[in-house]
C-alpha cells in the first residue's frame, strides 16, 4: 500500500471512530489535527441532524393548502424560538466552558456538578417563555409581520413549540455537556434519535395516513417535540448512568448558588451574545414581511432554513474549538489552545467555500422542491444566492467566537455582536430597504455584509490574546 493510500484509509478509519465514539482520547495532548477531526465530525453531524426538523417540517407544511401561510408560519416561528435557542446556546456555550476546564483539570465530579446546575437554571428559565408563547402566541406572529389570516392559521403551531420549548434546551444543553467532556458521539446520536422520530410521526400526523387525515400544521410541531423529546430522553440514560467521562447524581441538582453566580457569570453575556443576534435576525424577519408582504417572508424563510441546512455543520466544527480551548486551558496549554483555533478555522473555511460553490450551482433548483408557490420559490432564490456569497467568513467568524466563549470569555463576542448586528446591520438593511426602496433584496444584502465585518473583528480580537486570561 501506498504512503497516500495509508493515510487515507487513516483517515477513513479516524472518521469513523469519531462517529462510533470508540476512541478515549486526551484532547490536552497529542496529535491536534486528529482531536479536531475526532470532536468535529460528530459536532458536524449533529448540527445537520438539528437542521433536519426545519427542514423535515418546511417541506410537508409546503406542500398543505394555504402553504404560503404554512411555510411563514414555520419560518417566523423558528425565527421566534431563536431567542429560546439563544438561551441554550448561551447555557450550552457555559456549559461546555466550565466542564471542558474541569475535565482539563481532571476534575469530573466538579465537571458533572457544574452541568447539573445548569440544567437547573435552564429549566426554570425555560418555564416563564413556554407559558408567554402559549399564552400570546398569535400575537407574537402579528408582531413578527404575519397578517391577522395567517396568524390565525398558525397561532397553534406556536403554542406547541412554544409549550414543548423545553425539549429545544434540554437537547442543546446536554449535548453541550457532552461536548466539554470531549464525548460528541452521544451528543451526535441523540439527535439521530430525535430525526428518526420526527421523520417517521411527521409524514403520518401533517398528512395522514389510512382513515386518519392527519393535523396539517399542528402536525408538525406535535411531531418535532415528540422527536426532540424522544432524543432527551435517550441523552438523560446516558448523562445518568451510562457515561464513562461523567455522571450527574440527583444530589447535584440542589442549588449551590456560589456554583450558580459562577455559571450565570459565564452564561449571561453568552445568552446576550445570541440574544443580540436573534433579536436582529427577528428584526430582518419583520422587515422583510413589511417590505415585501406573505409570500417575500415566505420565500426569505425558505431560504433561511436551507442555509442554515449547511451553517449548522459549520457551527458543529467551530464547536471543536469550544471543547479544545476550554480543555486546554484547564491542562494550561495556552499555545496548544490558540493552534487549536486556527486549525479549527482553516477547515472551516473550506468546508463553507465547497459549501458556496454547492450553493450556487444547486440551490436555486432545490427551493421549488420545498414550495409549490412560484413567486415564494423566486424570493427564495434571490435571497440564497445573495446570502451565501459571505459564507467563508461566515466560517471563520463561528469558530472564532466558538473560541472566545470555549474560553469563558463570553463578552467579547457578545460586544462585537451589539456592534455588528445592532449598530450595522440592522440600520444597513433598514437604509436598504426603505429608504433605497429595494424591499427585501436589500435586507439580503445587509446580510453578508455585516457577517463578513463581525468575523473580520472576530479573528483581530482573538490575535490580541486577552481571552488567555481568563478565569472560569
Amino acid at each position: 500500500m501506498t504512503t497516500s493510500s495509508q493515510e487515507k484509509n487513516n483517515y477513513f478509519k479516524l472518521i469513523l471512530q469519531s462517529i462510533k465514539g470508540e476512541v478515549e482520547f486526551d484532547y490536552t495532548s497529542g496529535n491536534l489535527k486528529k482531536a479536531v477531526i475526532l470532536l468535529a465530525i460528530p459536532m458536524m453531524l449533529e448540527m445537520v441532524l438539528e437542521s433536519v426538523f426545519a427542514l423535515v417540517d418546511l417541506y410537508l407544511v409546503g406542500h398543505l393548502e394555504h402553504s404560503s401561510f404554512a411555510v411563514q408560519t414555520v419560518g417566523l416561528t423558528e425565527s421566534v424560538l431563536t431567542i429560546v435557542y439563544s438561551i441554550c446556546i448561551g447555557l450550552s456555550m457555559a456549559a461546555t466552558a466550565i466542564v471542558a476546564r474541569r475535565i482539563g483539570e481532571k476534575n469530573p465530579e466538579a465537571a458533572a456538578k457544574a452541568g447539573a446546575q445548569t440544567l437547573l437554571i435552564s429549566f426554570l428559565l425555560n418555564l416563564i417563555l413556554s407559558i408567554f408563547g402559549i399564552i400570546y402566541a398569535k400575537e407574537i406572529l402579528i408582531l413578527m409581520g404575519s397578517s391577522e389570516a395567517s396568524a390565525e392559521y398558525g397561532k397553534t403551531f406556536v403554542q406547541i413549540m412554544m409549550g414543548g420549548s423545553s425539549s429545544i434546551v434540554f437537547l442543546f444543553l446536554i449535548n453541550g455537556i457532552f461536548r466539554g467532556t470531549g464525548n460528541a458521539a452521544i451528543a451526535m446520536k441523540s439527535l439521530w434519535i430525535a430525526n428518526l422520530c420526527n421523520i417517521i410521526l411527521a409524514p403520518i400526523f401533517v398528512m395522514g395516513i389510512g382513515s386518519f387525515e392527519g393535523w396539517g400544521l399542528t402536525g408538525a410541531a406535535i411531531a418535532t417535540t415528540t422527536g426532540r423529546s424522544v432524543g432527551v430522553i435517550y441523552q438523560c440514560y446516558h448523562l445518568f448512568f451510562n457515561s464513562k467521562s461523567l455522571q450527574i447524581k440527583m444530589r447535584q441538582f440542589l442549588p449551590d448558588w456560589v456554583q450558580v453566580r459562577a455559571i450565570v457569570k459565564v452564561a449571561a453575556p453568552g445568552v446576550l451574545q445570541f440574544v443580540i443576534a436573534s433579536c436582529s435576525w427577528i428584526f430582518l424577519a419583520k422587515l422583510v414581511a413589511e417590505s415585501g408582504g406573505d409570500e417575500a417572508s415566505a420565500g426569505y424563510q425558505t431560504a433561511l432554513r436551507i442555509m442554515m441546512f449547511f451553517m449548522l455543520p459549520a457551527w458543529g466544527l467551530s464547536n471543536a474549538a469550544a471543547t479544545l480551548v476550554g480543555q486546554n486551558m484547564g491542562a494550561n496549554q495556552l499555545e496548544r489552545a490558540s493552534k487549536s483555533v486556527f486549525i479549527t478555522a482553516k477547515y472551516n473555511a473550506i468546508y463553507m467555500g465547497v459549501i458556496m460553490l454547492l450553493t450556487f450551482l444547486f440551490a436555486g433548483n432545490v427551493m421549488s422542491f420545498f414550495t409549490n408557490d412560484a413567486e415564494v420559490v423566486r424570493i427564495a432564490k434571490q435571497a440564497i444566492y445573495i446570502m451565501s456569497t459571505g459564507y467563508v467568513f461566515y466560517g471563520v467568524g463561528m469558530v472564532m467566537v466558538n473560541a472566545f466563549n470555549g474560553a469563558g470569555d463570553t463578552w467579547t463576542p457578545t460586544k462585537i455582536n451589539l456592534f455588528g448586528f445592532w449598530f450595522f446591520q440592522i440600520p444597513l438593511a433598514y437604509f436598504l430597504a426603505k429608504y433605497l426602496g429595494w424591499n427585501e433584496t436589500g435586507v439580503f444584502i445587509a446580510i453578508p455584509v455585516a457577517e463578513t465585518a463581525i468575523s473580520i473583528a472576530g479573528i483581530i480580537l482573538f490575535r490580541m490574546g486577552k481571552w488567555k486570561k481568563v478565569k472560569v
